[in-house]
Parts: C-alpha cells; sequence; structure tokens
C-alpha cells in the first residue's frame, strides 16, 4: 500500500473542503450570471426596465443570458478537458489542446469561412453545417488523425508527440488558406481570438448536452487517472482495463474541446490553469477533481467574458486575450513562487 504523503489532508477533511469549494463555485457562478446579465452597452438599464420595454426584454433574454451561460458552459467544458488532459498525459502543464483539437478546429472554421464567402449557393450542405459545425467536424477530424498516428492510445508519450505533429501540420494548412482567400482574415481573426458574442441558446443547449456527457465519462473513469498518477504498472495492478478506459477518456477530452471550440473559438489558458486552481486549494482525488475543475474553468472565463465587456465598454476585448494574459501572469507567479520554495 502505498504511503500517505506527510502534507496530504486527511479523506475526509479533503472531501469537506471539496464540498465547500463546489458550493462555493456554484454561489460565485450565480453571481457572476447576474452580473453578466446587466453588463452591456445599455447597462443596468435594460435589466430593470425587462418588465415594460419590449426591447430591453430582448437584450436580456435573447442576447446576454445565452452569452453568459455560454461562456460558462464554455468554460466548465474546457476545465474538465484540462483536468482530464492533465490526469491522462501525468503532466500538470497539459491543456485541452494537445491533441490537435485547436489546430483542426481553426483549420475547419477557415475551410467553411473561405467556400461560404466564394459562392454560398454552390455548397448548401456547408452553409446548414455553418462555421461552428465545421470546426467541430475539423476538431474531431483532428484528433482522429492523431490516434491514427499514434496508433491507439496505449503509448502516451507517442499520443503527445502525435498529437503535436497534427497540431502545427493543420495550422499550416489553415494558414494557406488564409493566404489563398485574404478576406477571410479579420473573421478567422475573431473565431483565433475567442468570444463569446455569437453564442445562441441552440448553442448552450449543445454545450450543456456535451458537457454533461463528458463530465460523466470522465467521473466514471476517474479511477484510472488516480491509478495513473502512481504510474501505469500500479495501474494495471488495481486490476483496470487501461485501454478502453484510456479512450473514453480520450474521446471525453476530444469531444468537450471540440464543443468549446466550435462555439467560442480559442481560449487559453482556461483549461490549462482551472485544475491548478482546484490542486492549490484541495488534495483530492479524481472523482471530485473533474467536476470542481469544471466548475473552476467556468467561473474564470465568465469572469473574464464580463471583464472582457466591461474594462473598454462600449468597445470589448478579445476574451481568448484577457484569459492569456491573465492565466499566464498566474502560472509565472505559481512558477516563481515554487522556485523561491525551492530555494529556501
Amino acid at each position: 500500500m502505498p504511503a500517505t504523503p506527510v502534507n496530504a489532508a486527511p479523506p475526509d477533511a479533503g472531501s469537506r473542503r471539496a464540498r465547500w469549494l463546489g458550493l462555493c463555485l456554484l454561489a460565485v457562478s450565480v453571481a457572476l450570471w447576474l452580473l453578466g446579465v446587466s453588463v452591456g452597452s445599455t447597462g443596468f438599464d435594460s435589466l430593470l426596465n425587462i418588465g415594460s420595454d419590449p426591447l430591453a426584454q430582448q437584450i436580456v433574454w435573447d442576447i446576454r443570458l445565452p452569452r453568459a451561460l455560454g461562456a460558462w458552459l464554455a468554460g466548465a467544458l474546457l476545465g474538465l478537458s484540462g483536468a482530464i488532459a492533465q490526469g491522462l498525459f501525468r503532466n500538470p502543464l497539459a491543456d485541452p489542446y494537445l491533441l490537435g483539437s485547436a489546430s483542426g478546429a481553426a483549420l475547419g472554421g477557415a475551410v467553411a469561412m473561405a467556400m461560404l464567402g466564394v459562392s454560398p449557393g454552390t455548397v448548401g450542405w456547408l452553409a446548414r453545417l455553418g462555421v461552428t459545425g465545421m470546426a467541430f467536424v475539423g476538431a474531431a477530424g483532428a484528433v482522429l488523425l492523431t490516434l491514427m498516428l499514434a496508433r491507439g492510445v496505449q503509448h502516451t508519450l507517442r499520443l503527445l508527440l502525435a498529437g503535436v505533429i497534427v497540431g502545427v501540420v493543420l495550422s499550416a494548412a489553415r494558414d494557406l488558406i488564409q493566404v489563398a482567400q485574404p478576406h477571410i482574415l479579420e473573421a478567422l481573426q475573431v473565431f483565433t481570438l475567442g468570444s463569446s458574442a455569437f453564442v445562441g441558446w441552440q448553442a448552450c443547449a449543445l454545450m450543456a448536452g456535451g458537457w454533461l456527457l463528458c463530465a460523466a465519462t470522465a467521473w466514471a473513469l476517474s479511477r484510472l487517472l488516480d491509478g495513473l498518477m502512481l504510474g501505469e504498472a500500479t495501474a494495471a495492478s488495481l486490476g483496470l482495463p487501461i485501454a478502453p478506459m484510456r479512450a473514453g477518456l480520450v474521446l471525453a477530452l476530444a469531444l468537450a474541446t471540440g464543443t468549446a471550440v466550435a462555439h467560442t473559438g480559442l481560449i487559453a489558458f482556461v483549461g490549462l490553469a482551472a485544475p491548478h486552481l482546484v490542486r492549490s486549494i484541495a488534495r483530492i482525488t479524481h472523482q471530485w477533481h473533474v467536476w470542481l475543475s469544471s466548475l473552476m474553468g467556468a467561473v474564470l472565463l465568465l469572469a473574464a467574458d464580463i471583464l472582457a465587456r466591461w474594462v473598454v465598454a462600449p468597445q470589448e476585448l478579445p476574451v481568448g486575450v484577457l484569459t492569456a494574459v491573465l492565466g499566464g501572469s498566474y502560472l509565472l507567479w505559481l512558477m516563481h513562487r515554487r522556485a523561491l520554495g525551492s530555494s529556501l
């Protein structure tokens, strides 16, 4: 039986802290939802006049509410996929885009924009699928290509290297499309910088369904993530069917990442920072960790989206740029703190 680390909290204490953290994140989410429907070009007036003004009602119900909920759901998907990636690859620096899904989604969006801009009448199926659908197809295709190159999910290092290669190649293909079709550059830039401005109720429903499916899968397979933290040999000695469980986790990772990226574009550091924040607050098993990382990612992205709309109002910053600045600053501070701790 492996020894319990000296600085680890007792299991009961960890569970209590996890429950309190979950309740706090839910409470903060509700507060941010209320704030999210109040932030915009018309300020609080739309919320105050929602009962008497049809225009205010349309602004709140059709624009602000789905945007706030969409940002929360996209963050939840990225936080969940970040927790899966870091547990699966046993690397605290792993992020949801390691399998090439970000590059595939950007390539799919570029293809859709280029073809729809040139001749919408000749690509009716593409018009029905839309940029969001093509981005999801591109993300799913990139993950499948990664799995083919890695010859399955048996070797973690091979899977990681295949994801890096696929990401580089698909990014180069996207750049070639931009060079050939320069008129899509501005629209594609919005996608690559990340934005929740175009999220509607249908997108919220799709993201909610994807989140529930991926979170349930990750929770059911969380024992493998706990076992992998002790090494593959230890996980195998526990009698776990490693190959099928790892395949399920990879599929959940790909689906969660692809769903988020397809609807909000490329948003950096949320999936990387959310699991770190949870681990810094509570030492828990992955059964708790996947849920709490998902809630933490939701809170981070919703807060960043509100901040992006408020800082330079009535203009707004790309939320992906804001999360990159804030998330990068946090990780730099974390590395500096650990460096100081190790030198003492």
